[in-house]
């Protein structure tokens, strides 16, 4: 069962939020907040696998705001940025934050249920044409800045880095690589010391950036 915080300032948007989630098999809506400070204060006492996280509340403190926050102090959350500005400014500054992805509130009940599951699972998501737009953006900063901390990795961590950024849980990469669970969390944490980076879709921006999803530089 997957857990789920709902925190928007509209309460009919919330409404229909959990009737749809709750509709659902495997997921359950527990709990409600209607801005950022709440939402988190809700997040720790009911410890959500997904927050559902409005972007704009005019009211407390913004989701931007509140993810990071939140991320802070429940690093294991992974929180799903509900919006209806369709640029890629707030797409940047929504994984920045620490967000695991961004849907549209226009977007199709189906994708947010499958954008649920996906960052429940680990995976970072963005949908198709945010995706397709982060990586003009990042491919295109590379090629004005070519420094940074990818010569410090081993070859062996970018390995790591480019399962984890494809979904990959550790003990997958272990199995995939050989190596123990034990060793994939050292290649990991070693890699995001090198690249000062604390979260999964940061790494997933950073693999994207690089090519190593299959994209060219």
């Amino acid at each position: 069962m997957i857990k789920v915080l709902l925190v928007d300032d509209h309460a009919v948007v919330r409404m229909g939020l959990k009737v749809l989630l709750n509709g659902v098999e495997d997921m359950e809506v527990i709990g409600e907040a209607s801005e950022g400070n709440e939402g988190i204060s809700k997040a720790l006492e009911t410890n959500p696998d997904v927050v559902l996280m409005d972007l704009s509340m005019p009211h407390g403190k913004d989701g931007l705001s509140a993810t990071s926050e939140l991320i802070k102090q429940l690093p294991e959350v992974s929180i799903l940025i509900l919006t209806m500005h369709d640029d890629e400014e707030y797409l940047f500054r929504a994984i920045q934050a620490g967000a695991s992805g961004c849907v549209l509130k226009s977007a199709p009940h189906q994708e947010l249920i499958d954008a649920i599951k996906s960052v429940r699972s680990g995976n970072a998501y963005l949908h198709p044409a945010a995706t397709k737009r982060l990586m003009e953006e990042y491919l295109g900063s590379l090629k004005q800045d070519g420094s940074d901390e990818y010569k410090l990795l081993s070859d062996r961590e970018v390995e790591v880095l480019t399962l984890i950024a494809k979904g990959y849980s550790n003990k997958d990469i272990g199995e995939k690589l050989v190596i123990s669970v034990k060793t994939v969390e050292t290649h990991k944490s070693n890699l995001m010391d090198k690249l000062q980076m604390k979260t999964r879709p940061e790494l997933v921006s950073y693999a994207l950036k690089k090519g190593l999803l299959g994209y060219g530089i």
